[in-house]
Protein backbone atom coordinates (compact mmCIF):
# COMPACT_ATOMS: atom_id res chain seq x y z
CA UNK A 1 0.00 0.00 0.00
CA UNK A 2 3.32 2.03 0.57
CA UNK A 3 3.33 2.66 -3.30
CA UNK A 4 -0.71 3.68 -3.80
CA UNK A 5 -0.79 6.62 -6.23
CA UNK A 6 -3.66 7.61 -9.06
CA UNK A 7 -0.39 6.57 -11.21
CA UNK A 8 1.09 7.30 -14.13
CA UNK A 9 0.36 3.79 -16.03
CA UNK A 10 -0.77 0.39 -15.86
CA UNK A 11 0.60 -2.49 -16.85
CA UNK A 12 -1.37 -5.11 -19.44
CA UNK A 13 -0.72 -8.90 -19.06
CA UNK A 14 -2.69 -9.05 -22.64
CA UNK A 15 -3.86 -12.43 -24.20
CA UNK A 16 -0.26 -13.80 -24.25
CA UNK A 17 3.64 -13.38 -24.14
CA UNK A 18 5.01 -15.82 -25.86
CA UNK A 19 6.24 -14.74 -29.28
CA UNK A 20 4.81 -17.13 -31.69
CA UNK A 21 1.41 -16.54 -30.67
CA UNK A 22 1.49 -12.84 -30.69
CA UNK A 23 3.04 -12.89 -34.39
CA UNK A 24 0.33 -15.69 -35.12
CA UNK A 25 -2.53 -12.93 -33.13
CA UNK A 26 -1.44 -9.78 -34.19
CA UNK A 27 -1.51 -11.36 -38.25
CA UNK A 28 -5.53 -12.86 -37.13
CA UNK A 29 -6.56 -9.51 -35.59
CA UNK A 30 -4.68 -6.96 -38.16
CA UNK A 31 -7.31 -9.15 -40.45
CA UNK A 32 -10.27 -8.61 -38.46
CA UNK A 33 -10.19 -5.42 -38.02
CA UNK A 34 -9.40 -4.42 -41.94
CA UNK A 35 -12.59 -6.19 -42.24
CA UNK A 36 -14.61 -4.35 -39.71
CA UNK A 37 -13.47 -1.21 -41.05
CA UNK A 38 -14.09 -2.12 -45.01
CA UNK A 39 -17.08 -4.00 -44.45
CA UNK A 40 -18.67 -1.77 -42.28
CA UNK A 41 -17.43 1.15 -44.15
CA UNK A 42 -18.79 -0.70 -47.08
CA UNK A 43 -21.75 -0.57 -45.74
CA UNK A 44 -22.08 3.19 -44.97
CA UNK A 45 -20.63 3.92 -48.58
CA UNK A 46 -23.67 2.34 -50.22
CA UNK A 47 -26.31 3.31 -48.06
CA UNK A 48 -25.16 6.60 -48.27
CA UNK A 49 -24.71 6.23 -52.28
CA UNK A 50 -27.93 4.34 -53.52
CA UNK A 51 -30.95 5.90 -52.91
CA UNK A 52 -32.76 2.89 -52.83
CA UNK A 53 -31.96 2.40 -49.28
CA UNK A 54 -32.53 5.96 -48.16
CA UNK A 55 -35.05 4.44 -45.84
CA UNK A 56 -35.02 4.45 -41.83
CA UNK A 57 -34.22 0.46 -41.82
CA UNK A 58 -30.99 1.53 -43.68
CA UNK A 59 -30.43 5.05 -41.71
CA UNK A 60 -30.15 3.23 -38.58
CA UNK A 61 -27.98 0.36 -40.18
CA UNK A 62 -25.47 3.01 -41.05
CA UNK A 63 -25.03 4.47 -37.76
CA UNK A 64 -24.77 0.69 -36.12
CA UNK A 65 -22.15 0.72 -38.66
CA UNK A 66 -20.57 3.64 -37.60
CA UNK A 67 -20.93 2.47 -33.53
CA UNK A 68 -19.15 -0.69 -34.69
CA UNK A 69 -16.06 0.91 -36.57
CA UNK A 70 -15.82 3.25 -33.34
CA UNK A 71 -15.75 0.24 -30.77
CA UNK A 72 -12.94 -2.31 -32.75
CA UNK A 73 -10.92 1.12 -33.29
CA UNK A 74 -11.22 1.96 -29.33
CA UNK A 75 -9.85 -1.32 -28.41
CA UNK A 76 -7.83 -3.30 -31.45
CA UNK A 77 -4.80 -0.44 -32.72
CA UNK A 78 -3.86 -0.69 -29.08
CA UNK A 79 -4.08 -4.46 -28.90
CA UNK A 80 -2.10 -4.46 -32.45
CA UNK A 81 0.57 -2.20 -30.33
CA UNK A 82 0.86 -4.45 -27.66
CA UNK A 83 1.45 -7.77 -29.88
CA UNK A 84 4.58 -5.92 -31.10
CA UNK A 85 6.07 -5.22 -27.74
CA UNK A 86 8.60 -7.68 -26.35
CA UNK A 87 8.59 -6.32 -22.95
CA UNK A 88 5.96 -5.18 -20.18
CA UNK A 89 2.99 -3.77 -21.93
CA UNK A 90 2.01 -0.90 -20.42
CA UNK A 91 -0.29 2.40 -20.69
CA UNK A 92 -0.93 5.83 -19.38
CA UNK A 93 -3.59 6.33 -16.88
CA UNK A 94 -5.64 8.71 -18.97
CA UNK A 95 -5.00 6.63 -21.95
CA UNK A 96 -6.36 3.55 -20.06
CA UNK A 97 -9.62 5.48 -18.65
CA UNK A 98 -10.19 7.64 -22.34
CA UNK A 99 -10.34 3.73 -23.72
CA UNK A 100 -12.82 2.48 -20.90
CA UNK A 101 -14.83 5.93 -21.51
CA UNK A 102 -15.06 4.77 -25.66
CA UNK A 103 -15.99 1.52 -24.97
CA UNK A 104 -18.97 2.08 -22.57
CA UNK A 105 -19.96 4.48 -25.12
CA UNK A 106 -19.58 2.52 -27.58
CA UNK A 107 -21.09 -0.62 -25.89
CA UNK A 108 -24.03 1.19 -24.47
CA UNK A 109 -24.45 2.76 -27.61
CA UNK A 110 -24.42 -0.30 -30.01
CA UNK A 111 -27.65 -2.35 -27.25
CA UNK A 112 -29.64 0.94 -27.75
CA UNK A 113 -29.11 1.33 -31.52
CA UNK A 114 -30.31 -2.66 -31.89
CA UNK A 115 -33.69 -1.44 -29.70
CA UNK A 116 -34.23 1.08 -31.88
CA UNK A 117 -33.93 -1.29 -35.08
CA UNK A 118 -35.92 -3.54 -33.47
CA UNK A 119 -38.68 -1.18 -33.22
CA UNK A 120 -38.43 -0.01 -36.61
CA UNK A 121 -39.11 -3.37 -37.98
CA UNK A 122 -42.23 -3.61 -35.27
CA UNK A 123 -43.94 -0.76 -36.97
CA UNK A 124 -43.09 -1.77 -40.42
CA UNK A 125 -44.48 -5.34 -39.59
CA UNK A 126 -47.17 -4.56 -37.25
CA UNK A 127 -48.32 -1.27 -38.76
CA UNK A 128 -47.26 -0.84 -42.20
CA UNK A 129 -49.83 1.94 -42.88
CA UNK A 130 -48.56 4.50 -40.86
CA UNK A 131 -44.74 3.46 -41.03
CA UNK A 132 -43.69 6.55 -43.34
CA UNK A 133 -45.75 8.89 -40.87
CA UNK A 134 -44.21 7.51 -37.46
CA UNK A 135 -40.81 6.94 -38.48
CA UNK A 136 -40.48 10.62 -39.92
CA UNK A 137 -36.84 11.68 -41.00
CA UNK A 138 -37.07 14.07 -37.65
CA UNK A 139 -38.57 10.98 -35.37
CA UNK A 140 -35.24 9.07 -36.76
CA UNK A 141 -33.14 11.65 -36.14
CA UNK A 142 -33.86 11.87 -32.07
CA UNK A 143 -33.81 8.13 -32.07
CA UNK A 144 -30.12 8.02 -32.74
CA UNK A 145 -29.70 10.53 -30.82
CA UNK A 146 -31.42 9.24 -28.12
CA UNK A 147 -29.03 6.24 -28.68
CA UNK A 148 -25.64 8.15 -28.62
CA UNK A 149 -27.30 10.02 -25.09
CA UNK A 150 -27.77 7.10 -23.70
CA UNK A 151 -24.07 5.82 -24.66
CA UNK A 152 -22.76 8.63 -23.14
CA UNK A 153 -24.74 8.95 -19.96
CA UNK A 154 -24.26 5.06 -19.17
CA UNK A 155 -19.81 6.00 -20.03
CA UNK A 156 -20.10 9.02 -17.77
CA UNK A 157 -21.89 7.25 -15.31
CA UNK A 158 -19.40 4.10 -14.91
CA UNK A 159 -15.90 6.42 -15.90
CA UNK A 160 -15.98 9.10 -13.26
CA UNK A 161 -16.32 7.62 -10.04
CA UNK A 162 -13.25 5.73 -11.21
CA UNK A 163 -11.25 8.65 -11.47
CA UNK A 164 -11.30 8.38 -7.54
CA UNK A 165 -10.08 5.30 -7.53
CA UNK A 166 -6.74 4.52 -5.57
CA UNK A 167 -4.65 2.17 -7.61
CA UNK A 168 -1.27 0.24 -6.78
CA UNK A 169 1.84 1.91 -8.59
CA UNK A 170 2.12 -0.21 -12.02
CA UNK A 171 -1.35 -2.06 -11.37
CA UNK A 172 -1.31 -5.24 -13.27
CA UNK A 173 -4.61 -5.47 -15.33
CA UNK A 174 -5.59 -8.87 -16.17
CA UNK A 175 -7.12 -8.15 -19.78
CA UNK A 176 -5.93 -6.82 -23.16
CA UNK A 177 -7.58 -3.91 -22.46
CA UNK A 178 -9.12 -1.13 -20.09
CA UNK A 179 -12.53 -2.64 -19.45
CA UNK A 180 -13.49 -1.96 -16.21
CA UNK A 181 -13.94 -5.14 -14.37
CA UNK A 182 -10.68 -6.29 -14.65
CA UNK A 183 -9.68 -2.61 -14.08
CA UNK A 184 -11.61 -2.69 -10.42
CA UNK A 185 -9.81 -5.76 -9.53
CA UNK A 186 -6.24 -3.82 -9.59
CA UNK A 187 -7.79 -1.77 -7.89
CA UNK A 188 -5.95 -0.61 -3.74
CA UNK A 189 -9.20 1.21 -2.31
CA UNK A 190 -12.29 2.60 -3.13
CA UNK A 191 -13.64 0.74 -6.05
CA UNK A 192 -16.55 -0.37 -3.85
CA UNK A 193 -18.60 2.14 -5.65
CA UNK A 194 -17.60 1.38 -8.81
CA UNK A 195 -18.55 -2.29 -8.70
CA UNK A 196 -21.92 -1.10 -7.20
CA UNK A 197 -22.50 1.18 -9.95
CA UNK A 198 -21.17 -1.21 -12.81
CA UNK A 199 -23.56 -3.83 -11.79
CA UNK A 200 -26.87 -1.26 -10.96
CA UNK A 201 -26.29 0.58 -14.58
CA UNK A 202 -25.42 -2.84 -16.40
CA UNK A 203 -28.78 -4.36 -15.08
CA UNK A 204 -30.88 -0.46 -15.53
CA UNK A 205 -29.67 0.05 -19.53
CA UNK A 206 -29.24 -4.07 -20.29
CA UNK A 207 -32.26 -4.91 -19.12
CA UNK A 208 -34.18 -2.00 -20.29
CA UNK A 209 -32.60 -2.26 -24.07
CA UNK A 210 -32.95 -5.80 -23.87
CA UNK A 211 -36.84 -5.33 -22.94
CA UNK A 212 -37.40 -3.05 -25.68
CA UNK A 213 -36.19 -5.07 -28.55
CA UNK A 214 -37.64 -8.34 -26.51
CA UNK A 215 -40.70 -6.86 -26.87
CA UNK A 216 -40.94 -5.62 -30.30
CA UNK A 217 -39.79 -9.09 -31.77
CA UNK A 218 -43.07 -10.61 -29.86
CA UNK A 219 -45.45 -8.25 -31.78
CA UNK A 220 -43.83 -9.08 -34.70
CA UNK A 221 -43.59 -12.57 -34.09
CA UNK A 222 -47.46 -12.30 -33.04
CA UNK A 223 -47.83 -10.35 -36.22
CA UNK A 224 -46.04 -12.66 -39.16
CA UNK A 225 -47.95 -15.74 -37.49
CA UNK A 226 -51.17 -14.44 -38.52
CA UNK A 227 -50.34 -14.03 -41.79
CA UNK A 228 -52.25 -16.59 -44.36
CA UNK A 229 -49.66 -17.35 -46.92
CA UNK A 230 -46.16 -18.91 -45.88
CA UNK A 231 -44.76 -16.67 -48.66
CA UNK A 232 -45.67 -13.55 -46.64
CA UNK A 233 -44.35 -14.81 -43.68
CA UNK A 234 -41.00 -15.33 -45.17
CA UNK A 235 -41.48 -12.22 -46.62
CA UNK A 236 -42.14 -10.50 -43.10
CA UNK A 237 -39.64 -13.07 -41.21
CA UNK A 238 -36.63 -12.11 -43.94
CA UNK A 239 -36.83 -7.92 -43.31
CA UNK A 240 -35.63 -8.84 -40.04
CA UNK A 241 -33.72 -11.62 -39.53
CA UNK A 242 -30.24 -10.03 -40.04
CA UNK A 243 -30.76 -7.53 -37.12
CA UNK A 244 -32.56 -11.02 -35.03
CA UNK A 245 -29.02 -12.48 -35.67
CA UNK A 246 -27.14 -9.55 -34.67
CA UNK A 247 -28.95 -9.61 -31.76
CA UNK A 248 -28.92 -13.04 -30.55
CA UNK A 249 -25.00 -13.44 -31.06
CA UNK A 250 -24.66 -9.99 -28.92
CA UNK A 251 -27.01 -10.52 -25.87
CA UNK A 252 -25.92 -14.37 -25.50
CA UNK A 253 -22.96 -13.25 -25.06
CA UNK A 254 -23.85 -10.78 -22.60
CA UNK A 255 -26.01 -12.49 -20.59
CA UNK A 256 -23.21 -15.41 -20.45
CA UNK A 257 -20.77 -13.10 -19.56
CA UNK A 258 -22.97 -11.69 -16.53
CA UNK A 259 -24.70 -14.39 -15.29
CA UNK A 260 -21.92 -17.55 -14.96
CA UNK A 261 -21.16 -18.48 -11.65
CA UNK A 262 -17.72 -17.29 -10.18
CA UNK A 263 -16.85 -21.73 -10.76
CA UNK A 264 -16.81 -20.75 -14.32
CA UNK A 265 -15.04 -17.74 -13.97
CA UNK A 266 -11.31 -17.48 -15.74
CA UNK A 267 -9.19 -15.23 -17.33
CA UNK A 268 -9.07 -16.59 -20.64
CA UNK A 269 -12.90 -17.25 -20.28
CA UNK A 270 -13.48 -13.31 -20.02
CA UNK A 271 -11.25 -12.67 -22.38
CA UNK A 272 -12.60 -14.69 -24.99
CA UNK A 273 -16.31 -13.31 -24.35
CA UNK A 274 -14.44 -9.66 -24.63
CA UNK A 275 -12.80 -10.52 -27.59
CA UNK A 276 -16.80 -11.70 -29.17
CA UNK A 277 -18.64 -8.46 -28.54
CA UNK A 278 -15.93 -6.00 -28.88
CA UNK A 279 -14.23 -7.80 -31.99
CA UNK A 280 -15.66 -10.62 -33.76
CA UNK A 281 -19.55 -8.85 -33.31
CA UNK A 282 -18.44 -6.02 -35.37
CA UNK A 283 -16.94 -7.69 -37.90
CA UNK A 284 -19.66 -10.26 -38.42
CA UNK A 285 -22.76 -7.40 -38.38
CA UNK A 286 -21.45 -6.01 -42.09
CA UNK A 287 -21.26 -9.62 -43.19
CA UNK A 288 -24.86 -10.44 -41.81
CA UNK A 289 -25.99 -7.80 -43.13
CA UNK A 290 -24.83 -8.24 -46.89
CA UNK A 291 -25.27 -11.39 -47.03
CA UNK A 292 -28.64 -12.00 -45.44
CA UNK A 293 -30.08 -8.48 -46.86
CA UNK A 294 -31.09 -8.77 -50.46
CA UNK A 295 -31.62 -4.89 -50.79
CA UNK A 296 -27.81 -4.44 -49.53
CA UNK A 297 -26.77 -6.92 -52.26
CA UNK A 298 -28.89 -5.36 -54.97
CA UNK A 299 -27.75 -1.67 -53.74
CA UNK A 300 -24.12 -3.17 -54.25
CA UNK A 301 -24.50 -4.61 -57.80
CA UNK A 302 -25.83 -1.19 -58.96
CA UNK A 303 -23.15 0.48 -57.65
CA UNK A 304 -20.52 -2.19 -59.28
CA UNK A 305 -22.24 -1.67 -62.74
CA UNK A 306 -22.15 2.55 -62.70
CA UNK A 307 -18.39 1.38 -61.75
CA UNK A 308 -17.90 -0.43 -64.61
CA UNK A 309 -19.39 2.25 -67.32
CA UNK A 310 -17.09 4.81 -66.06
Amino acid sequence: MENQTSGTEFVLLGLTRDPFLQSLLFTVVLIIYLIILLGNMLIMMVIRIDCHLHSPMYFFLFHLALVDICYATTVVPKMLVNFLVKGSITIAVNACMTQMFFIFLSAGCEVFMLSVMAYDRYVAICNPLKYQEAMSKHFCYQLVGSSWAMGLLYSALNTIPVLNIQFCGHAEIKHFSCELPPLLSAACSGAYLSKLILLCSAVIFGSSSFLLTLISYIYIITTVLKIQSAEGRHKAFSTCSSHFIVVGLLYITALFQYTKPKSVSSIILDQVLSTQYSILTPMLNPIIYSLKNKDVKAALGRILKKLQFV
